[in-house]
């Protein structure tokens, strides 16, 4: 690690590309399984990034 908290430049990696962000949010069940529950956490992950003014979804 260097001084700053980030590792050295390496493979694909380069820390030049690191800057601060609040996230994103993805939900998904691994094996494709529709659920209500599936929505009611895309719906509070969306409501968690109202902060960010840019929303939205896709199917």
């Amino acid at each position: 690690m260097r001084r700053n908290g980030l590792p050295p430049k390496q493979g694909l990696y380069d820390p030049g590309y690191e800057h601060d962000a609040c996230g994103i949010g993805f939900v998904a069940n691994i094996k494709g399984i529709k659920s209500h529950a599936i929505v009611k956490q895309a719906l509070n992950v969306l409501c968690n990034l109202d902060h960010r003014g840019g929303q939205g979804s896709e199917q």
